[in-house]
């Protein structure tokens, strides 16, 4: 019996997927068949079209790996679906590939499902690059929120609302009940994927994971922090390829979140703020470049601003 299913999409990271790999091979699992008391893991890769030589890399060298090459980029919530199709084990793991697993991370969370029966969905504490802890345990955002958080007036958010948001006056290496947590490592159960479905692909990046663990929550779930467990996740490598897109589908994510869980009338004001927010910061960066200071950053983050205000920021 399969025990986990680890399900990694990439694109163009061939470099840190094969970190990712290691790191998942050299940790006290069995990959594939059974291994003394281990936890049995199967590994699969959704690859969406990479350029970069990953497919053949993968079949050359890692046999154990379940590869579902994609002729186009299905994006990462469509890519974590085709891989439940497939996927066999008890639990199912979403793990991007620009991460790392620390030690026995990957049996220390089926331990923990396995022991508290109404839980649905897992996290680690991840780690930057440099050792350091990343946030990615959150509550729910509310709708007041939705006007601070990731926008030009974050920093003059009420502290109390925002420590509540990002859980930062917990320990990172507690046990904590959240409501959702990054989706750079996330384990659920099979039976809570066969009850709620797996992700919503209206979203193509961003608050995917959020909306999951709602569903699930909703559902009557317990969601965890596992701050004992650790993995590293270097961050933003597939993101880091897309520009202005990526603010693009951050806004338009977040105003599906809230449409979706806030109704279309508060969608439709944030929508507009979001717009002002836009043109603020075109402003300001329009300014400061008109003055001289750094021209050549403040006219990409000009172009970069426009590029979202064309795209109407639109829900369906």
């Amino acid at each position: 019996m399969i025990d986990v299913s680890i399900i990694i999409v990439s694109w163009n990271v061939q470099d840190f997927l094969v970190a990712c790999l290691e790191s998942i091979i050299k940790s006290p699992v069995a990959i594939n068949e059974p291994d003394g008391d281990k936890a049995v893991v199967e590994i699969i890769v959704v690859d969406s079209a990479s350029s970069d030589g990953t497919v053949d890399l993968l079949k050359n060298k890692y046999p154990q790996v379940t590869l579902l090459a994609q002729s186009e980029n299905v994006g990462f919530t469509r890519g974590n679906n085709i891989g439940f199709e497939v996927a066999q084990g008890r639990y199912l793991f979403l793990l991007n590939p620009d991460t790392e697993i620390i030690g026995d991370a990957i049996p220390q969370m089926v331990d923990y499902m396995d022991n508290h029966n109404d839980i649905g969905i897992i996290g680690p504490h991840t780690l930057n690059s440099d050792g350091t802890t990343q946030s990615s345990r959150r509550h729910f955002p509310t709708k007041t929120l939705a006007f601070f958080e990731s926008t030009w007036l974050q920093p003059f958010a009420p502290e109390a609302m925002m420590t509540h948001f990002y859980i930062s006056d917990k320990p990172d290496d507690a046990i904590l009940d959240v409501d959702w947590m990054q989706g750079s490592a996330l384990m659920t159960r099979r039976e809570i994927y066969e009850a709620v479905g797996g992700l919503d692909t209206d979203y193509v990046m961003f608050s995917e994971e959020m909306d999951w663990c709602k569903r699930i929550r909703d559902a009557g779930w317990r969601g965890i922090y596992l701050g004992t467990a650790q993995i590293i996740h270097h961050g933003g490598k597939s993101t880091e390829q897309i520009g202005a897109q990526k603010h693009i589908w951050f806004q338009e994510s977040k105003l599906r979140y809230f449409k979706k869980h806030h109704g279309a009338g508060f969608a439709t004001i944030l929508r507009l703020f979001l717009i002002i927010n836009y043109l603020w910061q075109i402003l300001i960066e329009g300014t400061k470049g008109a003055i001289g200071h750094k021209r050549e950053l403040r006219k990409e983050r000009v172009e970069t601003y426009w590029q979202v205000l064309r795209s109407g920021l639109k829900v369906s």
